[in-house]
């Protein structure tokens, strides 16, 4: 197989558990670079929040963020697909937990509630996430309210879950919920799209304009929200600590993100 296209989930998958990138997967990165092959981000992340480590690579010129509801150009930050949730969607789905935190993206910037900035233990993030909330969130009084003052322009929505017990309601909940794709990227969060996007949707779409088939496309992930992504391209790779739905999804099990499944996977690839 001659892979001209790899997508990159991020947290968990690329990145380590402490979301940072280890020295040999950045090495492996500029390796799969240099052969020639398009590196696309592919992240539950909004657009701003994407690591710039990642985005400054040579070779990284495309990035799908918010769970497929954008596809940006790295270099200027245009986007050239975006897919918002239609404002009564979005208003269902504010509805529909008035018992949990909230947080929403619009185009391309992460918003959430005060509360949960100040203190995002207190509402069940991992602690490694800690930072990370609190250098990309723009902080907000009621982050209801924000959301219905922004009903038409929100890429996505998430549901923060302060237990396992809880986010098998939440999801559950937003089974039940017309017009909007609910999926998650990590324990805590329950997230939501316009119905029909999708990181695999996403991916396909770039695909079609770059020219570049499925069958030359490796996806590598392990969340909820990459089965799709895993799905479409030709050889989609599940790291070991992936979700169950995501591994029965995949061509290939890799070792875990803290064991440098991602770097060694692709310097096989390339070496092929």
């Amino acid at each position: 197989m001659k892979i001209k296209l790899v997508a990159l989930d991020l947290d968990d998958t690329t990145l380590r558990s402490d979301s940072t990138l280890a020295d040999e997967t950045l090495a492996a990165l500029k390796e799969t670079a240099s052969a020639g092959v398009e590196i696309v981000v592919a992240s539950g992340r909004a657009f701003t929040s994407l690591p710039r480590v990642i985005l400054e690579l040579e070779g990284v010129n495309y990035a799908i963020s918010s769970n497929g509801s954008a596809v940006s150009t790295v270099k200027t930050g245009e986007r050239i697909f975006s897919a918002t949730l239609p404002g009564s969607v979005a208003e269902e789905i504010i509805r529909s937990y008035p018992d949990a935190m909230q947080e929403c993206f619009m185009e391309g910037q992460p918003y959430c509630e005060s509360s949960y900035y100040a203190d995002p233990l207190s509402f069940g993030a991992r602690p490694a996430y800690v930072n990370y909330i609190r250098t990309t969130r723009i902080a907000v009084p009621d982050i209801r309210a924000f959301m219905r003052e922004n009903i038409d322009r929100l890429d996505s929505i998430d549901v923060i879950c302060p237990s396992p017990e809880k986010k098998a309601e939440y999801y559950e909940r937003g089974r039940s919920i017309r017009g909007a794709n609910v999926t998650s990227s990590a324990p805590g969060l329950v997230e939501f799209v316009a119905e029909g996007v999708g990181k695999g949707s996403a991916l396909r779409r770039l695909c079609s304009r770059l020219g570049v088939p499925a069958d030359s496309v490796a996806a590598f992930g392990n969340g909820d929200n990459d089965a799709d992504m895993l799905a479409f391209a030709g050889f989609g790779v599940a790291v070991k600590n992936a979700t169950e739905y995501c591994r029965q999804s995949a061509d290939y099990i890799c070792e875990s993100n803290d064991e440098l499944g991602v770097a060694k996977t692709l310097r096989k690839l390339i070496s092929d």
